[in-house]
């Protein structure tokens, strides 16, 4: 499946209609733990480790990957 960008406001829109979403946080750990916006339940996986982390990754949902 090819990737494709979302805005905040397409994903508020289908969280509110009931769809669900795997979130990966992707930032660095050192962005991550400066910053003071973080999602509740998301997977933190730098981008740099995502490959050894696919397994980790729920496929039965839209995977939305986020980062700085």
């Amino acid at each position: 499946m090819e990737a494709t960008r979302i805005t905040v406001d397409e994903v508020r829109e289908r969280l509110d209609r009931g769809e669900e979403f795997a979130f990966v946080d992707t930032r660095n750990p050192k962005a991550w733990a400066e910053s003071e916006q973080k999602l509740p339940h998301a997977m933190r996986v730098p981008a740099d480790e995502l490959t050894a982390h696919l397994n980790e990754i729920p496929r039965d949902r839209t995977i939305i990957t986020y980062c700085t």
